[in-house]
């Protein structure tokens, strides 16, 4: 199964994830970003992969 993955040490919770997945990324109210499923389902892959693509800080991925 494909996995997200979150560099937590880049990510600079700049929200755009949030935009394109908003059922998987989350931005806390300390400004942290929350991630509600790390799993990669046909279902949210599409918005998965253009969050990734969106994230300025290149903080994530998804795993084969």
């Amino acid at each position: 199964m494909k996995r997200l993955k979150v560099d937590f040490d880049l990510c600079e919770s700049n929200a755009l994830c949030t935009g394109f997945a908003p059922d998987v990324f989350e931005i806390d109210d300390d400004d942290y970003l929350q991630v509600h499923t790390y799993d990669v389902t046909p279902e949210n892959e599409p918005r998965i992969r253009q969050a990734v693509s969106a994230c300025p800080k290149s903080a994530l991925s998804i795993e084969e």
